[in-house]
């Protein structure tokens, strides 16, 4: 996260000389497991809003499927689509993955994505195709989202908008 800039907003914040974030951040954590969807459904795996007058960063997502947990080979999620938004918009580029891209429990690749006040995060996963049917095995998804937040003076400090 070091490639994260500081902004003129959270000056009066003390920062984390590593990663820039405020020492007050606090920590967000969301996941869930479901069947998988069926066709042209959409289920929502993982949720988080930021409060008013927050602002953060999402640092990291995983998913899973049962298939690819007992096979790491199997990483194709056929007849799925998965779909990284934030304030319910696809984020490029984690717009129609159809495979795993950071899998569940093995150290997922940090993605360090702003997140401005009141920002909404949702990773979902849609099934889309009965042309390339679905692994006979899927029997499981699941996903996470995890990034910090914290109190923005520029949204919210009555003093600082006086001036």
């Amino acid at each position: 996260m070091s490639g994260l800039s500081t902004s003129q907003s959270c000056d009066s914040a003390r920062l984390c000389a590593r990663c820039s974030v405020p020492l007050d951040a606090k920590i967000f954590d969301e996941s869930s497991f479901s069947d998988p969807p069926d066709l042209n459904r959409s289920i929502t795996l993982a949720h988080f809003e930021l409060p008013p007058q927050y602002c953060g960063v999402l640092e990291f997502f995983s998913q899973f499927t049962d298939v690819q947990a007992r096979d790491h080979s199997r990483i194709r999620t056929f007849g799925l689509v998965w779909t990284l938004r934030i304030n319910r918009r696809p984020f490029y580029p984690y717009l129609q993955m159809d495979h795993i891209v950071n899998p569940w429990g093995f150290g997922s690749f940090q993605v360090a994505l702003r997140l401005e006040e009141r920002a909404c995060v949702d990773l979902v996963v849609r099934g889309v195709s009965d042309v390339q049917p679905r692994d006979a095995d899927l029997k499981k998804v699941a996903g996470r989202i995890f990034g910090r937040y914290w109190y923005n003076p520029e949204y919210g400090d009555v003093e600082r908008r006086r001036a």
